[in-house]
């Protein structure tokens, strides 16, 4: 899963807003609260869940062990110490207090409690609730709490893929498909926006990630398919996003290559490869793109000598080894310089030894 933020464009500076510091946060909230109050059809009255972006903490409705928001929240018994039910599953003894679990009970009650919070604050379509928190329709008024010091939908991708990592791969799901869900209604009223439409195609590739990982390939196929689709209906100029639907396009052809499906694979591998090739022709001078683009070039060349087709190969490899050896990287680019020799190395093994090996799967 990738660990770019699809919401970096939504924030002032370009850059994550889960990385905003906590005067940036307070001055970017006490800004959009002024402009709340222009609008008369909107309020910012305190949250009726009792969350305030001065004293509210997430710790008690995270989990300890993928540091994630509570997932299928359970408590262990006896000692009543409460985890994501995933997460707590993989132990015998309490990893808090090291008491032995009799059993596994679920909290119904804290998990409710942490489904309001997303609902009141996480999520990026508000919830309509006046302030004493009953439901109004959205044609009376817009009630927007004050944010616990967060931007909604990156929050929701930061939970994410915490818990993504903690290995709590549904808890990742969950929130992945919320974020979705907020997006695709967003697009129905806003259109397909260059931003919106960026967004959906990084989550949707997140949640193929998901899939992916817990085997269901055909799920995750679909994901990365609408990720691509979105993204393509994008001018191919930024960096990000070339990379996002290139490494969604890669996906699929790993998938169809490990499947057997070798013509497919070629037929995603050749698009992935020719939006890379197009963004090298707009900016040579982007070391990691020409590295990309390498990757791509051994990707569809090490089909096509499953293929049959061995001319073809040696000459994408040789064309692949001839980019990066053309290239020139900084003293500071360590981990480009680390990750150049391992792709020339792996080029030089295919024509040397006529070896077939799909190249990295992660790019």
């Amino acid at each position: 899963m990738s660990s770019l933020c699809p919401f970096s464009k939504s924030s002032a500076a370009g850059s994550c807003p889960m990385k905003l510091d906590n005067k940036t946060g307070q001055e970017t909230r006490n800004g959009a609260k002024n402009d709340e109050h222009k609008d008369s059809g909107t309020i910012s009255p305190k949250c009726p869940f009792g969350y305030d972006s001065e004293t509210f903490k997430l710790g008690p409705l995270s989990c300890m062990l993928c540091r994630a928001l509570l997932y299928e929240s359970s408590k262990c018994v006896p000692c009543f110490h409460k985890f994501c039910k995933v997460c707590i599953s993989r132990f015998k003894d309490c990893p808090l207090c090291g008491a032995d679990i009799e059993k596994i009970e679920s909290d119904n009650d804290l998990q409710a409690t942490v489904d309001k919070f997303i609902d009141g604050h996480a999520r990026i379509k508000r919830i309509q609730v006046s302030a004493d928190s009953k439901e109004v329709g959205y044609e009376q008024k817009n009630v927007i709490y004050g944010d616990v010091s967060m931007e909604r939908g990156a929050f929701l991708v930061q939970q994410a893929m915490m818990a993504f990592q903690g290995k709590n791969v549904e808890s990742a799901k969950s929130r992945l498909n919320i974020c979705a869900e907020d997006i695709r209604e967003q697009l129905q009223t806003q259109g397909n926006t260059p931003e919106l439409c960026s967004q959906l195609g990084a989550v949707l590739g997140m949640l193929g990630d998901c899939c992916r990982t817990t085997g269901n390939t055909g799920s995750a196929v679909n994901y990365y398919e609408e990720s691509a689709d979105f993204l393509s209906k994008l001018p191919a100029k930024d960096l990000e996003l070339v990379h996002t639907l290139s490494v969604s396009l890669n996906k699929i052809g790993d998938l169809r290559y490990y499947d057997g499906d070798l013509e497919s694979a070629r037929t995603y591998y050749t698009r992935a490869l020719d939006v890379r090739r197009d963004a090298i022709m707009e900016r040579s001078n982007v070391s990691c793109q020409i590295v990309d683009f390498a990757v791509s070039l051994a990707k569809v060349a090490d089909v096509d000598r499953s293929l049959g087709n061995e001319d073809a190969a040696i000459k994408g490899f040789q064309e692949a080894i001839d980019r990066l050896q053309s290239l020139k990287l900084n003293s500071t680019d360590a981990a480009l310089k680390q990750r150049r020799l391992s792709v020339l190395q792996f080029l030089h093994n295919q024509i040397t030894d006529k070896q077939s090996s799909v190249p990295n799967t992660s790019v």
